[in-house]
């Protein structure tokens, strides 16, 4: 599972509405499937790469980002 997956994975599901982080991170984990790391790995994973596009502008976020239950990420 390379980071451009993971990265289209969260475009993919992310909306023009606000989302719960944790949220973005299970819709991300079903789409994957069989090719998400299992257990916390891959949750952290998909979280780095939820940083990731937010500095990179590709993704708003409102809150601490670090915290997935309170905070919310959005497209642009």
């Amino acid at each position: 599972m390379t980071d451009s997956e993971i990265d289209d994975a969260v475009l993919a599901v992310a909306e023009e509405s606000w989302r719960k982080v944790a949220m973005i991170i299970i819709k991300v984990a079903e789409r994957l499937g069989s090719d998400f790391l299992q257990g916390d790995d891959g949750h952290h994973l998909v979280a780095l790469r939820v940083e990731a596009l937010v500095c990179g502008g590709r993704l708003a976020a409102q809150g601490d980002i670090k915290q997935w239950r309170h905070s919310e990420v959005r497209l642009p």
